[in-house]
Protein backbone atom coordinates (compact mmCIF):
# COMPACT_ATOMS: atom_id res chain seq x y z
CA UNK A 1 0.00 0.00 0.00
CA UNK A 2 3.51 2.21 -0.05
CA UNK A 3 1.97 3.97 -3.73
CA UNK A 4 -1.63 4.65 -2.11
CA UNK A 5 0.19 6.28 0.97
CA UNK A 6 2.18 8.29 -0.88
CA UNK A 7 -0.70 9.24 -3.51
CA UNK A 8 -2.84 10.41 -0.18
CA UNK A 9 -0.18 12.64 1.00
CA UNK A 10 0.63 14.20 -2.46
CA UNK A 11 -3.15 14.67 -3.68
CA UNK A 12 -5.35 15.11 -0.74
CA UNK A 13 -2.74 15.99 1.73
CA UNK A 14 -3.39 13.03 4.69
CA UNK A 15 -0.61 11.14 5.91
CA UNK A 16 -2.92 8.73 7.07
CA UNK A 17 -6.44 6.88 6.30
CA UNK A 18 -9.75 7.01 7.87
CA UNK A 19 -11.59 3.89 9.34
CA UNK A 20 -12.14 1.25 6.40
CA UNK A 21 -10.61 3.88 3.76
CA UNK A 22 -7.45 1.66 3.81
CA UNK A 23 -9.37 -1.84 3.01
CA UNK A 24 -11.66 -0.76 0.97
CA UNK A 25 -8.96 0.70 -1.33
CA UNK A 26 -6.81 -2.41 -1.10
CA UNK A 27 -9.97 -4.90 -2.20
CA UNK A 28 -10.13 -2.07 -5.22
CA UNK A 29 -6.93 -2.06 -6.06
CA UNK A 30 -7.15 -6.16 -6.10
CA UNK A 31 -10.27 -5.97 -8.63
CA UNK A 32 -12.89 -6.82 -6.10
CA UNK A 33 -16.46 -5.87 -6.06
CA UNK A 34 -17.11 -3.70 -3.27
CA UNK A 35 -19.98 -2.37 -1.56
CA UNK A 36 -19.18 0.75 0.85
CA UNK A 37 -22.15 1.59 3.28
CA UNK A 38 -20.62 4.92 5.29
CA UNK A 39 -22.00 8.21 6.05
CA UNK A 40 -21.50 11.38 4.53
CA UNK A 41 -18.28 13.19 5.58
CA UNK A 42 -16.73 9.70 6.33
CA UNK A 43 -15.03 9.72 3.22
CA UNK A 44 -16.56 7.74 0.71
CA UNK A 45 -14.87 9.61 -2.14
CA UNK A 46 -11.73 8.88 -1.19
CA UNK A 47 -12.44 4.96 -1.32
CA UNK A 48 -12.62 5.39 -5.51
CA UNK A 49 -10.32 8.45 -6.41
CA UNK A 50 -7.34 7.16 -4.80
CA UNK A 51 -7.37 4.04 -6.72
CA UNK A 52 -8.42 6.27 -9.75
CA UNK A 53 -4.94 7.44 -9.92
CA UNK A 54 -3.18 4.20 -9.24
CA UNK A 55 -5.36 1.94 -11.55
CA UNK A 56 -3.87 2.27 -15.13
CA UNK A 57 -6.57 3.80 -17.23
CA UNK A 58 -9.46 5.96 -16.48
CA UNK A 59 -12.58 5.67 -13.55
CA UNK A 60 -15.71 6.08 -14.00
CA UNK A 61 -17.60 7.89 -11.43
CA UNK A 62 -22.08 7.64 -11.76
CA UNK A 63 -22.99 10.69 -10.11
CA UNK A 64 -27.09 11.69 -9.62
CA UNK A 65 -26.12 15.03 -9.93
CA UNK A 66 -24.78 18.00 -11.89
CA UNK A 67 -23.76 20.27 -8.77
CA UNK A 68 -22.61 16.89 -7.18
CA UNK A 69 -20.25 16.29 -9.83
CA UNK A 70 -19.37 19.92 -10.50
CA UNK A 71 -18.26 20.07 -6.47
CA UNK A 72 -16.29 16.97 -7.18
CA UNK A 73 -14.22 17.40 -10.29
CA UNK A 74 -13.59 20.92 -9.15
CA UNK A 75 -12.15 20.09 -5.83
CA UNK A 76 -9.79 17.20 -7.63
CA UNK A 77 -9.01 19.54 -10.34
CA UNK A 78 -7.67 22.08 -7.70
CA UNK A 79 -5.59 18.68 -6.14
CA UNK A 80 -3.76 18.66 -9.52
CA UNK A 81 -5.74 15.33 -10.41
CA UNK A 82 -7.02 15.45 -14.57
CA UNK A 83 -11.12 14.68 -13.62
CA UNK A 84 -13.95 15.89 -15.58
CA UNK A 85 -17.56 15.37 -15.80
CA UNK A 86 -20.10 15.20 -18.77
CA UNK A 87 -23.19 16.70 -18.59
CA UNK A 88 -25.99 18.88 -19.92
CA UNK A 89 -24.18 21.91 -18.17
CA UNK A 90 -21.31 21.70 -20.87
CA UNK A 91 -21.42 23.42 -23.98
CA UNK A 92 -20.73 21.56 -27.44
CA UNK A 93 -17.00 23.09 -27.15
CA UNK A 94 -16.89 22.00 -24.27
CA UNK A 95 -18.32 18.47 -24.39
CA UNK A 96 -15.86 17.83 -27.13
CA UNK A 97 -12.88 19.07 -25.31
CA UNK A 98 -13.82 15.99 -22.63
CA UNK A 99 -14.24 13.46 -25.18
CA UNK A 100 -10.76 13.99 -26.79
CA UNK A 101 -8.84 14.21 -24.01
CA UNK A 102 -10.56 10.71 -22.82
CA UNK A 103 -9.34 9.13 -26.30
CA UNK A 104 -5.73 10.91 -25.49
CA UNK A 105 -6.33 9.33 -21.92
CA UNK A 106 -5.66 12.56 -20.60
CA UNK A 107 -8.51 11.83 -17.36
CA UNK A 108 -8.07 9.85 -14.52
CA UNK A 109 -11.37 10.59 -13.25
CA UNK A 110 -14.60 10.94 -15.48
CA UNK A 111 -18.44 11.74 -13.88
CA UNK A 112 -21.45 10.61 -15.73
CA UNK A 113 -24.70 10.78 -14.83
CA UNK A 114 -26.45 6.79 -14.94
CA UNK A 115 -28.75 8.13 -18.25
CA UNK A 116 -25.95 8.89 -20.10
CA UNK A 117 -23.78 6.26 -19.43
CA UNK A 118 -26.14 3.25 -20.58
CA UNK A 119 -26.97 5.24 -24.01
CA UNK A 120 -25.51 2.65 -26.38
CA UNK A 121 -23.19 5.36 -28.26
CA UNK A 122 -22.09 6.48 -25.15
CA UNK A 123 -21.15 2.88 -24.03
CA UNK A 124 -19.70 2.03 -27.01
CA UNK A 125 -17.13 4.92 -26.81
CA UNK A 126 -16.42 3.77 -23.35
CA UNK A 127 -15.35 0.43 -24.50
CA UNK A 128 -12.79 1.77 -26.73
CA UNK A 129 -11.00 3.26 -23.27
CA UNK A 130 -9.08 1.63 -20.98
CA UNK A 131 -11.76 1.44 -17.89
CA UNK A 132 -9.89 0.71 -15.10
CA UNK A 133 -12.79 1.26 -12.45
CA UNK A 134 -16.48 1.74 -11.95
CA UNK A 135 -17.97 3.77 -9.16
CA UNK A 136 -21.79 4.08 -8.77
CA UNK A 137 -22.27 7.16 -6.22
CA UNK A 138 -25.86 7.30 -4.09
CA UNK A 139 -26.11 3.65 -5.58
CA UNK A 140 -29.31 3.34 -3.00
CA UNK A 141 -31.12 5.32 -6.11
CA UNK A 142 -31.02 2.24 -7.61
CA UNK A 143 -33.30 0.50 -5.32
CA UNK A 144 -37.26 0.90 -5.43
CA UNK A 145 -37.06 0.14 -1.51
CA UNK A 146 -35.61 3.20 -1.35
CA UNK A 147 -36.16 6.95 -1.10
CA UNK A 148 -34.65 8.35 -3.81
CA UNK A 149 -34.94 5.63 -6.15
CA UNK A 150 -34.31 7.25 -9.59
CA UNK A 151 -34.98 4.66 -12.92
CA UNK A 152 -32.01 5.47 -14.55
CA UNK A 153 -29.91 3.61 -12.26
CA UNK A 154 -32.02 1.04 -12.07
CA UNK A 155 -31.03 0.31 -15.94
CA UNK A 156 -26.96 0.28 -14.58
CA UNK A 157 -27.18 -3.42 -14.54
CA UNK A 158 -25.83 -3.51 -17.99
CA UNK A 159 -22.83 -2.52 -16.66
CA UNK A 160 -21.06 -5.57 -15.48
CA UNK A 161 -22.27 -7.04 -19.67
CA UNK A 162 -20.70 -4.82 -21.30
CA UNK A 163 -17.26 -4.20 -18.46
CA UNK A 164 -16.93 -8.22 -17.14
CA UNK A 165 -14.13 -7.57 -15.95
CA UNK A 166 -13.57 -4.01 -14.66
CA UNK A 167 -14.13 -3.59 -10.62
CA UNK A 168 -17.37 -2.40 -9.89
CA UNK A 169 -17.88 -0.02 -6.34
CA UNK A 170 -20.94 0.96 -4.43
CA UNK A 171 -21.10 3.63 -2.34
CA UNK A 172 -24.04 4.89 -0.59
CA UNK A 173 -24.82 6.68 3.09
CA UNK A 174 -28.02 5.01 3.26
CA UNK A 175 -29.66 1.96 2.79
CA UNK A 176 -31.71 -0.85 4.90
CA UNK A 177 -30.50 -4.30 4.31
CA UNK A 178 -33.12 -4.71 2.12
CA UNK A 179 -32.32 -1.92 -0.25
CA UNK A 180 -28.15 -2.99 0.29
CA UNK A 181 -29.93 -6.60 -0.86
CA UNK A 182 -31.59 -4.98 -3.78
CA UNK A 183 -28.42 -2.71 -4.59
CA UNK A 184 -26.21 -5.82 -4.98
CA UNK A 185 -28.58 -7.67 -7.05
CA UNK A 186 -28.98 -4.65 -9.40
CA UNK A 187 -25.68 -4.44 -10.37
CA UNK A 188 -24.91 -8.30 -10.23
CA UNK A 189 -21.76 -7.50 -8.09
CA UNK A 190 -19.46 -10.65 -8.13
CA UNK A 191 -19.02 -11.68 -4.26
CA UNK A 192 -18.82 -8.13 -2.90
CA UNK A 193 -16.66 -7.40 -0.14
CA UNK A 194 -19.45 -5.09 2.32
CA UNK A 195 -17.72 -2.86 4.47
CA UNK A 196 -20.20 -0.53 6.92
CA UNK A 197 -19.33 2.05 8.93
CA UNK A 198 -20.18 3.31 11.88
CA UNK A 199 -23.18 6.32 11.35
CA UNK A 200 -22.83 8.09 14.90
CA UNK A 201 -21.61 11.58 14.06
CA UNK A 202 -20.28 13.03 16.97
CA UNK A 203 -20.06 16.69 15.25
CA UNK A 204 -24.14 16.65 14.57
CA UNK A 205 -26.30 17.66 17.70
CA UNK A 206 -29.85 16.82 17.32
CA UNK A 207 -33.03 18.47 18.71
CA UNK A 208 -36.55 17.91 18.41
CA UNK A 209 -39.03 21.09 19.23
CA UNK A 210 -43.02 21.26 19.14
CA UNK A 211 -44.06 22.99 16.84
CA UNK A 212 -45.41 26.31 17.71
CA UNK A 213 -45.91 29.53 15.46
CA UNK A 214 -42.63 27.89 13.20
CA UNK A 215 -41.64 31.27 11.21
CA UNK A 216 -40.97 32.90 14.77
CA UNK A 217 -39.36 29.94 16.40
CA UNK A 218 -37.02 30.19 13.09
CA UNK A 219 -36.59 33.66 13.39
CA UNK A 220 -35.40 33.26 17.01
CA UNK A 221 -33.05 30.51 16.31
CA UNK A 222 -31.34 32.08 13.63
CA UNK A 223 -31.23 35.68 15.96
CA UNK A 224 -27.35 35.35 17.26
CA UNK A 225 -25.92 32.98 14.59
CA UNK A 226 -25.21 35.73 11.85
CA UNK A 227 -22.11 34.16 11.00
CA UNK A 228 -23.43 30.90 11.14
CA UNK A 229 -23.89 28.86 8.02
CA UNK A 230 -27.46 25.97 7.62
CA UNK A 231 -29.98 24.75 5.50
CA UNK A 232 -33.78 24.30 6.20
CA UNK A 233 -35.84 22.10 4.77
CA UNK A 234 -39.30 22.35 2.95
CA UNK A 235 -41.92 20.06 1.84
CA UNK A 236 -42.33 21.95 -1.62
CA UNK A 237 -40.70 24.39 -3.76
CA UNK A 238 -42.63 27.04 -3.52
CA UNK A 239 -42.80 26.64 0.83
CA UNK A 240 -38.89 26.93 -0.17
CA UNK A 241 -39.14 30.28 -2.20
CA UNK A 242 -41.46 31.56 0.28
CA UNK A 243 -39.55 31.10 3.03
CA UNK A 244 -36.45 32.48 1.24
CA UNK A 245 -37.80 35.80 0.60
CA UNK A 246 -39.30 36.09 4.29
CA UNK A 247 -35.88 35.37 5.36
CA UNK A 248 -34.25 37.42 3.32
CA UNK A 249 -36.78 40.73 4.12
CA UNK A 250 -35.36 40.19 7.61
CA UNK A 251 -31.53 40.77 6.61
CA UNK A 252 -30.58 37.21 5.92
CA UNK A 253 -28.48 35.89 2.78
CA UNK A 254 -30.82 33.35 2.28
CA UNK A 255 -31.42 31.62 -1.53
CA UNK A 256 -33.92 28.80 -2.45
CA UNK A 257 -32.86 25.52 -4.25
CA UNK A 258 -35.06 23.57 -5.64
CA UNK A 259 -35.98 20.82 -8.74
CA UNK A 260 -37.79 23.65 -10.37
CA UNK A 261 -34.94 26.58 -10.96
CA UNK A 262 -33.05 26.20 -13.65
CA UNK A 263 -29.40 24.04 -13.46
CA UNK A 264 -27.34 26.98 -13.92
CA UNK A 265 -29.12 28.66 -10.77
CA UNK A 266 -28.81 25.88 -8.91
CA UNK A 267 -25.33 25.31 -9.25
CA UNK A 268 -24.61 29.47 -8.69
CA UNK A 269 -26.36 28.92 -5.66
CA UNK A 270 -24.44 25.86 -4.24
CA UNK A 271 -21.00 27.86 -4.88
CA UNK A 272 -22.56 30.68 -3.42
CA UNK A 273 -22.83 28.49 -0.38
CA UNK A 274 -19.78 27.14 -0.60
CA UNK A 275 -18.15 30.57 -0.50
CA UNK A 276 -20.14 31.75 2.31
CA UNK A 277 -21.53 34.56 0.20
CA UNK A 278 -25.01 33.08 1.46
CA UNK A 279 -25.85 31.93 5.12
CA UNK A 280 -28.90 29.81 4.47
CA UNK A 281 -30.24 27.61 1.67
CA UNK A 282 -33.88 27.25 1.93
CA UNK A 283 -33.64 23.81 -0.33
CA UNK A 284 -36.52 20.55 -0.71
CA UNK A 285 -34.89 17.63 -0.35
CA UNK A 286 -33.07 18.45 -4.15
CA UNK A 287 -29.84 19.59 -2.00
CA UNK A 288 -30.21 16.29 -0.11
CA UNK A 289 -27.37 14.14 -1.61
CA UNK A 290 -23.79 14.58 -0.90
CA UNK A 291 -24.43 17.51 1.62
Amino acid sequence: MEPAYHALQKYFGYTTFLYLQEDIIRDILLKKDVFVLMPTGGGKSLCYQLPALLLDGVTIVVSPLIALMKDQVDALKANGIAAAHINSSLCFDEMQNVKLDLAENKISILYVAPERLIIPDFLSALKRLNVSLIAIDEAHCISEWGHDFRPGYRQLQVLKEHFPNVPLVALTATATSRVQEDITSQLKLSNPTTYKASFNRKNLFYQVKPKDNAYHQLLQYLKGRKNDSGIIYCYSRKSADDLANKLKKEGHRALPYHAGLKSDLRTETQDKFIKDDVEIIVATVAFGMGI
